[in-house]
């Protein structure tokens, strides 16, 4: 049997347990891990390459480094939850015989717990943007379900100004509050553009190279 006849076999076979129900909820679980790598990977990655080539200094093989490390970071751990709270699923649904809400709450904390509560720069970003997911979801849900009557005019408006009042107010006399990425967004945004020496660093760059 040639190379291409024993591939064809093995691609049958595998395709073959793919469609079989039986395993559908272990292969859906490691097709979570599998999502999860890959999500982790294409939303970090650009993120790092911005943040580390505009902020941090350092050798190029510093700055890579540090990029492949974040992107690596973000991609395991992700996945890991992915795998974990999928099997979590699995596992309450196979012995309750069908899912419940709370099922969904306790796997993803137990998830949560696990993978994303080391304190670290990354764990730090993923939370506080879920966070702000949650937030916003919440103030939606219970409007919907009448908790609090539904606005008679749109409140973004106001959201967004008690937003930036109170992130500015922060960084200007709390500034060590803040996570380091925004304080490093907002030193660049509002501090640096407080000082300059000719045209150079006035409209082509943001420091001379003697401030660097």
């Amino acid at each position: 049997m040639g190379a291409q006849a024993m591939l064809k076999t093995l691609l049958y076979a595998v395709n073959s347990l793919l469609q079989r129900r039986r395993y559908r909820a272990a292969l859906a679980v490691l097709k979570g891990f599998r999502n999860g790598a890959v999500y982790g990977a294409k939303i970090r990655a650009p993120h790092a390459l911005v943040m580390t080539f505009l902020f941090k200094s350092g050798s190029l093989r510093e700055k890579l480094k540090a990029i492949a490390q974040a992107t690596y970071t973000h991609s395991r751990n992700l996945a890991y939850f992915v795998f974990t709270y999928k099997g979590l699923m699995a596992l309450q649904s196979r012995l309750q015989g069908k899912n419940f809400q709370l099922h969904s709450f306790v796997a993803a904390c137990v998830g949560g717990w696990l993978v994303f509560g080391e304190n670290n720069h990354i764990n730090s970003q993923i939370n506080m943007y879920l966070l702000s997911r949650i937030l916003f979801g919440l103030s939606r849900l219970a409007v919907e379900k009448g908790y609090i009557p539904e606005p008679k005019q749109d409140p973004f408006p106001i959201f967004a100004a008690v937003t930036w009042g109170i992130v500015l107010w922060l960084f200007e006399y709390h500034r060590h509050t803040l996570q380091p990425s925004l304080q490093s967004s907002m030193t660049y945004l509002y501090d640096d553009s407080n000082a300059w020496h000719d045209i150079s660093d006035f409209l082509i760059y943001n420091k001379s190279n003697s401030q660097k």
